[in-house]
């Protein structure tokens, strides 16, 4: 088998290994990509893309229940969630297929398959079309992760799902159980909701969203409630198994809950025990991530590591500017790798933006602070469009008025939630938000009026409404 030689090899093509790659090509490097599976990888075939079609579906079909507050007849509604899963199919190809194009135009050699390493420097690639050996002068691994699954909670994919699975069904349950309320577990709890399905969460902690502050984990706890998403908390959950008619989680207290199908979404397993890393002296930790230094170089300097395998932030966007951060250095730059500014998105329905220190971190990291929260329900903009739930909050350091987070749930919260990333980024200070002039009417007012809150000099809401 002859060896092939690249001055860049990357391992995975998912949104942090392909854009390694391009900008790898970008820098002047032969450049490689290897995928055992489909280009784009969890995020454009498994997660991101897929589930947001089908949450934008539900979004169509929220609007058109409430087409009547409006002022709009529609008649009889009905839906077809098969014709719903096949446009969620046809934009994933979409997507790929540009993709593929994308990748070919900066010159980058796609090898199908498998690749493990044999050496530090080189990665037999197997099972595809082709087989070949690989050698490196550099390499990124960017292999990802998979749905975790538990010895309790045995993954059969027709009736217990891991979020991959659950996306390729073509009928409703009637009734689902969704163990786990962190980001995926919420946003499948809407999802399935929206079209009828009843829905259960079992939680572990005392509450959904643990990591999000008190203030949106409370919020969507009692949105979901208004609208019938039942909530156990602080659930153990002994164990699931089949029935003849579904599937029933059996409690530690003695409880049976009785479902038609079950999600099981308890966190991610790391892509790095099948590929061959203990040949190259790389480290891992325990849980089976990657340890990188600010460079995103790993105890081996020549081999790099981005997205989900580095423990950081399991987030699409967080892999793809790592990936470019590596590559970067990879062609023997020195950029170094901030997470200060990285925003995260719940597609919940209200949606969640969240960035930075919530109010309980802030203060429990020593920081005097202030929190300006303005609801969505004194904006004009949230009245016209009947999108009143929700609020946007500013966490400032009291005395030079810093910037240390936000949080938005509501209207476009995924959207919203970049302005405070620029602002956290540049190490803007509150008074940069609410010295700027903000269009009116929008949802976006809700930054500059929750900066007038922060610095005691509220414009819409009452003095007492300071927090």
């Amino acid at each position: 088998m002859e060896k092939e030689f690249y001055d860049c090899l990357v391992l995975g093509s998912g949104p942090g290994g392909y854009v390694a790659a391009i900008r790898a090509a970008q820098r002047g490097l032969k450049t490689a990509l290897i995928e055992v599976r489909e280009l784009g990888g969890t995020c454009l075939n498994r997660g991101c893309i897929p589930s947001k079609a089908l949450i934008s579906n539900a979004d169509v079909l929220r609007k058109v229940r409430e087409a009547q507050k409006f002022g709009i007849s529609v008649g009889d509604i009905s839906f077809d969630y098969k014709a719903m899963k096949n446009r969620k199919d046809e934009v994933v190809g979409k997507i790929r297929k540009g993709l593929t194009s994308l990748i070919a135009s900066n010159k980058i050699r796609v090898y199908e398959g498998y690749g493990k390493f044999l050496s530090p420097h080189e990665i037999k690639v197997t099972g595809g079309k082709e087989e070949a050996v690989l050698e490196g002068k550099t390499i990124i691994l960017a292999t990802g992760s998979e749905p975790r699954a538990l010895p309790n909670m045995p993954f059969d994919y027709e009736r217990i799902h891991d979020s991959t699975s659950l996306l390729n069904i073509t009928e409703l349950p009637k009734k689902i159980l969704i163990i786990g309320g962190g980001i995926i577990g919420c946003e499948f709890a809407c999802l399935h909701h929206a079209f009828g399905v009843e829905v259960t969460i079992l939680e572990l902690l005392p509450t959904i969203l643990p990591t999000e502050g008190k203030h949106v984990a409370e919020a969507l706890s009692s949105s979901f409630k208004k609208r019938g998403i039942q909530i156990e908390t602080e659930c153990l959950i002994e164990n699931i198994q089949r029935t003849d008619g579904g599937v029933v989680a059996n409690l530690q207290d003695g409880r049976k809950i009785e479902a038609d199908r079950a999600l099981v979404s308890v966190g991610r397993k790391f892509n790095t025990d099948t590929i061959g890393i203990e040949k190259t002296g790389v480290a891992l930790n325990p849980n089976g991530t990657v340890p990188t230094n600010q460079y995103l170089q790993t105890t081996v300097p020549h081999i790099f590591a981005i997205g989900d395998i580095t423990g950081k932030w399991l987030l699409a966007h967080v892999a793809s500017h790592q990936g470019m951060i590596a590559a970067d250095n990879a062609a023997g730059k020195r950029e170094e790798i901030h997470y200060n500014a990285v925003p995260s998105v719940i597609f919940t329905d209200p949606e969640i933006g969240t960035i930075g220190y919530t109010l309980e971190e802030a203060i429990q990291e020593g920081w005097e602070v202030t929190l300006g929260k303005f609801p969505f329900q004194a904006l004009g903009k949230a009245q016209a469009t009947m999108e009143t739930e929700g609020f946007a909050q500013i966490v400032t350091e009291k005395t030079t008025g810093q910037i240390l987070g936000a949080q938005v749930m509501g209207y476009g919260a995924a959207t919203l939630i970049a302005e405070m990333a620029v602002a956290i980024s540049n190490e803007l200070t509150v008074y940069s938000i609410s010295e700027t002039i903000h269009a009116h009417p929008t949802i976006a007012e809700a930054w500059m009026e929750a900066a007038f809150i922060a610095t005691d000099m509220p414009i819409h809401m009452p003095p007492e409404g300071k927090s």
